[in-house]
């Protein structure tokens, strides 16, 4: 022991955390929420099966459009692919050594827009469906239908806002790993979660 002080270890050798703290936090929020989403969809498919047969959807309540909103299905889900694609961008440094690269900032524009349209078209379908006598007192149906597509669609909003501000961030170069991982986490979410609430409460 000579008595000097240890250099600091380079920086490719420090420890860096395996999952960064929004991102955990994130995952046991997203956990939480699908545990919420199942209780809903459990509760509607116990109230859905108490029914006669072939008396669903209930006397005088229109048919939920299952065709339009598979398309729109699809649109959520390639907003998905778009943002995986962005992932993989924002993985390769810019040559200027930003984090971001333009193929990150279009992928993640491309999401955000099919994000977009994938909410503004759900509520077009809204704005149809009241004018058709479907509202959340008309029926059991009305009830859960804007109860879990609402709850839904109020999580694609806070996301989308994420993404937009991640959108922002990436473009000025400026975006931590840390919250692009939590906000591609929770998108992911938001579009893994809609397919199975699609399945159970169109058909």
């Amino acid at each position: 022991m000579d008595g000097t002080i240890p250099s600091e270890p380079p920086r490719s050798l420090r420890r860096v955390p395996i999952l960064p703290n929004g991102v955990m936090g994130m995952l046991i929020f997203i956990t939480a929420e699908v545990m919420f989403f199942a209780g809903m969809l459990s509760a509607f498919t116990i109230v859905r099966a108490s029914n006669l047969p072939m008396s669903w959807p209930p006397p005088g309540q229109p048919l939920l459009p299952a065709t339009a909103t598979g398309l729109n299905t699809a649109v959520l889900i390639l907003s998905g692919l778009a943002l995986w694609f962005a992932h993989r961008a924002y993985q390769k440094p810019a040559p200027s050594g930003a984090e971001g690269s333009k193929g990150g900032v279009l992928a993640l524009a491309i999401c955000l827009a099919l994000g977009l349209t994938f909410v503004g078209l759900q509520g077009w379908e809204w704005v149809r469906l009241l004018g058709q006598g479907l509202t959340m007192t008309s029926s059991t149906l009305g009830s859960f239908f804007y109860l879990i597509i609402g709850v839904h669609g109020a999580h694609a909003l806070a996301a989308l806002g994420l993404l937009a501000w991640a959108l922002i961030k990436l473009r000025a170069g400026t975006l931590k790993p840390s919250v692009f991982y939590t906000t591609q986490a929770f998108w992911y979410f938001v579009v893994g979660m809609w397919p199975v609430i699609y399945v159970r409460v169109y058909f």
